[in-house]
């Protein structure tokens, strides 16, 4: 995010910087959400779906640049909460130990927290866009 507005700031913004800012972005959310799904401390059922939210959230954000409009990043699940959520969930695992008879673990929690949030945050930014083109008329 720093470098995006590093970039703003100094007016080198570009499409090229845009394409260079998103990709790593959509890449990590995958490599770190599969991660979590095979670390053997969640459900990685839980952890692939957390993952394809998070893609389609991202996703659905670009949906209003792509048609002319702005682009959405508003909801409750946009990328650096995600991040906060995981990085929270992930100091509760460690600082608590493991319980086997637990049907749900802290990770599972976590990434049903977050495709919640995905959820909220993908009906924000399609009712956003929606009423941008309808004001675009």
């Amino acid at each position: 995010m720093l470098d995006g507005q590093v970039a703003f700031a100094a007016k080198k913004t570009s499409r090229r910087g845009e394409i260079l800012n998103d990709l790593p972005d959509r890449i990590s959310d995958i490599v770190i959400f599969v991660g979590v799904a095979h670390s053997g401390l969640m459900n990685p059922l839980i952890g692939y779906w957390a993952a394809i939210l998070a893609m389609l959230t991202s996703y659905v954000g670009l949906f209003g640049q792509a048609l002319g409009v702005h682009r959405q990043f508003g909801g409750i699940m946009s990328k650096p909460w995600r991040m906060v959520a995981l990085h929270v969930g992930a100091w509760l695992t460690f600082f608590r130990a493991p319980q086997s008879s637990a049907t749900f673990t802290i990770f599972d929690w976590t990434c049903l927290v977050i495709i919640a949030g995905c959820v909220e945050t993908i009906v924000v930014r399609l009712k956003r866009i929606t009423a941008a083109l309808q004001d675009k008329r």
